[in-house]
């Protein structure tokens, strides 16, 4: 017998109330522009068994926060684009000046635990807890404002994630990839809103993982926008696009990313491209 999940009802998006985002829009879309440091001398760090030269290895993470990370800022600038960072907190010791970076832009600040060889669905709930705890109050001493949004370590879940973030004093969580609208999730203490995050739009799965070009990356972007837009026209939806510096931010696919983000730009009277901090405040006014 299949255990319901327990967490949302089920809800066919064509029996939802119709609302519009600032401005009339129907889409908002959102960039995350995912930070994030490891080393590959770090117990159980993915890159560990990697030499220094491989592009997967601790070489990758260092090109991202080195050179990439700072070419996507340029992009950011070059479009006059806000976006959402969740930021490991690994970061904050290693190259701190990025986080500054993003700071002065007005960006948005997201927690995003510590180093990239954490896992949030192994620790016990108490650890788990903590490392929510610890990831909240060095952003929060950093950024000077507490991070309202979350986004889970290759955005995987423990079964309490929900729970603590929300009793945490999360408003909401990235990576849901469940829906194409915010929604609403039970948790032991109140609820939580979860925002869409689309798969395929993730540099790390479409790039890294399915080993397909940016180019072919780009075109997905493009496609998503243009049918996500003709599909609005019945109720408001979101676009998350998911990126990370060391993956995007090489030149040969950097330039793709900026053809797909002035394809949309071009129909920009028609969306709302803002932080998800900022969908997740207006849509918990709104959704159901």
């Amino acid at each position: 017998m299949v255990r319901a999940q327990g967490r949302y009802d089920y809800l066919p998006i064509t029996r939802r109330p119709v609302y519009d985002w600032p401005g009339g829009a129907r889409v908002a879309a959102y960039l995350s522009i995912v930070q994030e440091h490891s080393a590959s001398d770090e117990p159980g760090s993915p890159v560990a068994a990697a030499p220094l030269g491989n592009a997967d290895g601790a070489a990758s993470f260092d090109y991202g926060n080195r050179v990439g990370a700072w070419r996507v800022l340029d992009l950011l600038y070059e479009l006059a684009l806000p976006a959402t960072v969740p930021v490991g907190t690994a970061v904050l010791d290693f190259c701190p000046e990025l986080v500054r970076a993003h700071l002065m832009r007005g960006d948005e600040i997201a927690g995003h635990a510590g180093a990239a060889s954490e896992h949030q669905v192994t620790p016990s709930e108490e650890e788990e807890s903590a490392l929510i705890a610890g990831t909240t109050g060095k952003l929060a001493a950093f950024a000077g404002v507490r991070p309202a949004g979350w986004l889970g370590l290759g955005s995987p879940e423990s079964r309490l994630t929900p729970d603590l973030l929300a009793e945490a004093g999360y408003a909401y969580l990235l990576g849901s990839g469940c829906d194409d609208q915010p929604i609403w999730m039970r948790t032991r203490q109140g609820r939580i809103l979860a925002l869409p995050s689309a798969p395929d739009l993730d540099d790390v799965n479409t790039i890294a993982g399915a080993k397909l070009g940016a180019d072919a990356f780009a075109d997905m972007i493009v496609d998503d926008f243009d049918e996500r837009l003709h599909q609005s026209e019945s109720g408001p939806l979101v676009m998350g696009i998911s990126l990370h510096p060391r993956i995007i931010g090489r030149p040969h696919r950097l330039k793709h990313l900026r053809r797909a983000l002035r394809h949309m730009l071009a129909k920009k009277d028609r969306i709302w491209f803002t932080t998800a901090g900022s969908i997740a405040a207006h849509a918990a006014r709104h959704a159901p």
